[in-house]
């Protein structure tokens, strides 16, 4: 059983959706103790950072997924979700994250030029993956492929050795993480067609 992680934020039910497309069971819960219990655990997440910790914690979900993460249980963060994983966040003001992986939240800086012309800040829309290691999720996915964004903020990781995939957007920014049990991507799998439902399918069947 997959449990999705319910903090009053993001759009679960589209995760959950994508779960069901590929015939896998998953639970949308705001039971911490229901995390304890699964096979494999979801943070997703659309927001602000500061509101999502803040949920966070009131609803008792820090422990429980410290513990998820600690006993090795598959752990797939998505887009905010990715982001809390880290140290901090710079998103109104400096606010602490679960500090899983070290790094830090930024923005995209304002007048981010490519060919001649100015980015918009957030990024969003279909926009191409590199892949720099292989993470389980990944499989069957090449460089190049394309996935679905929406966000104004990136990760930084103090080591690199856990940046899976890049993109490009006015710079190389890291659209994605593994470590051990912990996938995390900066797009959204449930928005990415097949290709997305590809990983939602490999991350069903990590171990």
């Amino acid at each position: 059983m997959i449990a999705i992680i319910d903090y009053g934020m993001g759009n679960l039910r589209s995760v959950q959706k994508g779960f069901e497309k590929i015939g896998c069971e998953a639970v949308v819960t705001t039971d911490p103790k229901v995390l304890l219990d699964a096979e494999r655990v979801v943070l997703p997440g659309v927001g602000a950072f500061r509101d999502c910790i803040r949920n966070l914690e009131e609803g008792g979900f820090i422990d429980p997924i410290h513990k998820v993460i600690k006993a090795g249980k598959p752990f797939l963060g998505i887009c905010l979700g990715l982001q809390l994983l880290f140290t901090e966040s710079e998103e109104f003001g400096l606010h602490k994250g679960l500090d899983v992986i070290p790094g830090r939240v930024v923005r995209f800086a304002d007048g981010m030029r490519e060919a001649g012309e100015e980015l918009k800040v957030p990024h969003m829309g279909w926009n191409q993956l590199s892949v720099k290691r292989q993470a389980p999720i990944f499989e069957g996915i090449v460089d190049g492929t394309n996935v679905y964004f929406v966000h104004s903020y990136y990760v930084k990781p103090e080591d690199e050795g856990v940046v899976a995939t890049t993109t490009r957007y006015g710079i190389e920014f890291c659209s994605s993480i593994w470590r051990d049990n912990i996938v995390a991507t900066q797009f959204h799998p449930e928005k990415s067609q097949e290709k997305g439902l590809a990983m939602l399918k490999n991350f069903a069947s990590m171990k």
